[in-house]
């Protein structure tokens, strides 16, 4: 099964450096890579053409904003046939051996995920293996440790565009969530097939308040907040697990103190009640700028 990676990127032409780097050796002739740049194309290319070879096939596109726009548009940019789809960021980065031990499971994975570390560890704690997808482990994927096939993909017509990061709308997370919701009522027996990668096959990637301001970092938790309260309201959770949801978010500070202060769990919660009702208070941002 031949992998097909698909990153989504504002031009930040260092991160992506790591990236690529991090691939050399390790992608096969039939792989392929599709940047799709959405700032500084003409630098993306000129970092892209450093390091084409016969088994570094990197093709760079463009598209609007919005990370979801970005996969839908890479992922059309592939050349005809089944691909494994993997959505790295442009800020994710394969160890040394993590290609050729995700390649392992690719011919009978239909649907995965994989594990994402960062300098504080696993981002998520996976399910055990063979353990069916359903409404409540669903929010332990993440899009860059998101596995797919081209043709599942397809069928459930992408990303939706309207949410996400970068989006052109208030709800600026929960792409994969949506994504994955969408599977389980369309495709329930892909879920009882999901394929949970054991641990040891994992993707790097950085914490999400890295180099932010406080200021920054504020703003991002309660866009991805308002993207996420958005997701709860669009899918069927019961009511009372929708409102410990949204107040839950009182407590995102204290559940993680490695990057985050307690008072960040106000913005949180401003967040998932705007999602949750619909609508924002003041004007609404996207949950990035850079």
């Amino acid at each position: 099964m031949d992998l097909g990676l698909v990153v989504t990127t504002l031009g930040r032409v260092d991160p992506l450096k790591r990236l690529l780097g991090s691939l050399v050796g390790q992608l096969e002739a039939g792989d392929r890579l599709v940047i799709v740049a959405q700032e500084r194309a003409p630098e993306v290319e000129a970092l892209a053409a450093a390091y084409r070879g016969p088994d570094f096939a990197i093709t760079v596109t463009a598209s609007e904003r919005g990370a979801s726009l970005g996969r839908n548009t890479g992922v059309a940019h592939l050349p005809a046939g089944e691909f494994l789809l993997l959505f790295p960021n442009d800020t994710t980065w394969f160890p040394g051996g993590s290609i050729a031990a995700l390649r392992e499971y690719a011919d009978d994975t239909e649907v995965g995920a994989l594990t994402v570390i960062d300098e504080n560890g696993p981002k998520f704690k996976l399910p055990a293996p063979e353990t069916p997808l359903d409404r409540w482990n669903v929010w332990s994927v993440i899009e860059m440790g998101l596995l797919l096939r081209r043709t599942v993909f397809d069928e459930l017509g992408g990303f939706d565009s309207g949410i996400g990061t970068g989006a052109q709308t208030p709800w600026q997370a929960g792409e994969a969530t949506d994504l994955l919701l969408r599977l389980l009522a369309r495709r329930p027996d892909l879920a009882e097939r999901f394929r949970w990668l054991p641990d040891d096959v994992a993707v790097g990637g950085v914490a999400d308040a890295r180099g932010l301001s406080t200021p920054e970092r504020r703003r991002k938790l309660r866009a991805y907040g308002r993207g996420l309260g958005r997701l709860v309201m669009r899918h069927p959770y019961p009511w009372w697990w929708r409102c410990a949801f949204v107040g839950g978010g009182l407590a995102f500070g204290l559940r993680h103190r490695a990057t985050n202060v307690v008072a960040d769990g106000g913005w949180v919660f401003l967040g998932r009640a705007e999602g949750a009702l619909g609508r924002t208070i003041g004007t609404a941002r996207t949950a990035v700028s850079r």
